[in-house]
């Protein structure tokens, strides 16, 4: 095989690699990538986005996660837990409209998406619990 033979190959393996890796990306499941934003997200009758990213950071801390990054400029927080497995969340709080804030959370175990809706309810349990008891100690 002459160098040229070679590099057509090359060139059409690697190609062909290529698009193998965007049909696979594109044909993602819709009603599966719908299931998990409805699990993945809240409203909540507030505008205030920094209460909310504090109250939000009290309840990954109270549920056993250590704070990696926190921006109040672009309403993020991330948190890690450890304990004998590394769950990862990032949570986004962004205002919707005058009077609400939508919470979306991401989770991790390892490099992996969460996909259980238990983990999600579990922490916007705590979060609800949380911003009405912060609500109301506030009045």
């Amino acid at each position: 095989m002459n160098k040229r033979s070679l590099l057509f190959v090359l060139v059409v393996m690697l190609l062909s690699g290529c698009q193998t890796a965007q049909k696979n990306i594109l044909d993602s499941d819709g009603e599966s990538q719908v299931k998990m934003r409805s699990m993945q997200t809240r409203y909540f009758e507030t505008d205030d986005k920094r209460q909310t990213l504090q109250t939000i950071i009290a309840t990954l801390q109270d549920l056993g996660f250590v704070i990696d990054k926190a921006s109040y400029d672009l309403g993020t927080v991330s948190g890690t837990k450890l304990d004998g497995y590394k769950v990862r969340m990032t949570v986004v709080a962004i205002p919707r409209g005058d009077k609400q804030t939508t919470v979306r959370v991401n989770a991790q175990y390892n490099i992996e998406p969460i996909r259980d809706p238990i983990i999600y309810q579990q922490f916007f349990d705590a979060l609800s619990k949380a911003m009405f008891l912060t609500a109301h100690t506030e009045e």
